[in-house]
């Protein structure tokens, strides 16, 4: 029996051109500002230290690291440090409601059925946990925060790794059996059933690679008792 169901963000909840036409323009365009006028704040030194760090530059200065990041913008690489701040970022977008986080109709619907129903709900995303809750903070549907009683990013492991979803049933503390993983990514898909949980891809797009998971167009043809 399904009794918590982990997310995926980007293609599952809401669209990736969200994220590609909106947030990351954003980021761009206000990094660089952000880094400038914010750089001795304790966190963002921390993630300016660890960019140096990951991209064995020790000696980078700021408009170094500035161009480290963009470059991993326009490579969607999924490094930790760029995804917080980017989050710090988006954060002042949200706020200014300057744009809202995507999620479609059909995942608002049964994410909040789910919830009434006692189904505890998490997210996992290459974004960092900030951005997550901004995003379902600040949501088309508004805010969804209420529905979700955790969320992990990264910081826990990469996605396509078996071992991040390990320690994801860990912290949940329940049996990998009780837990359903939702993702567009044949990849996330494959890791997150290597680990003993229920898979189930969303496939809203034509012609998207599928692989041995149950497959659905919306959350509207999802039955957690098939589980």
């Amino acid at each position: 029996m399904i009794r918590a169901v982990v997310t995926d963000i980007e293609g599952t909840t809401g669209s990736i051109r969200f994220v590609h036409e909106v947030l990351f323009p954003y980021a761009k365009r206000h990094l660089a500002d952000f880094l400038r006028q914010r750089q001795e704040d304790v966190e963002v030194a921390r993630q300016i230290a660890a960019t140096r760090q990951l991209a064995q530059e020790p000696a980078a200065d700021l408009a170094r690291v500035i161009e480290i990041l963009e470059g991993w913008i326009a490579e969607d690489r999924k490094a930790t440090p760029l995804k917080a701040l980017q989050g710090m970022v988006w954060a002042k977008g949200y706020r200014n409601g300057d744009f809202t986080g995507h999620v479609y109709p059909d995942a608002f619907d049964a994410l909040a059925r789910w919830h009434a129903q006692g189904i505890a709900l998490y997210v996992f995303s290459s974004g960092s946990v900030q951005a997550q809750q901004l995003l379902f903070g600040h949501s088309d549907m508004g805010n969804l925060t209420p529905l979700f009683e955790g969320y992990f990013d990264t910081t826990i492991g990469p996605k396509k790794e078996t071992a991040s979803y390990r320690c994801i049933v860990e912290a949940l503390r329940r049996e990998a059996a009780e837990v359903l993983f939702l993702s567009d990514v044949v990849e996330e898909l494959d890791a997150a059933k290597a680990a003993g949980l229920h898979t189930l891809q969303l496939a809203r797009e034509p012609g998207m690679t599928t692989g041995v998971h149950p497959v659905v167009a919306s959350f509207e043809e999802i039955d957690l008792e098939r589980f």
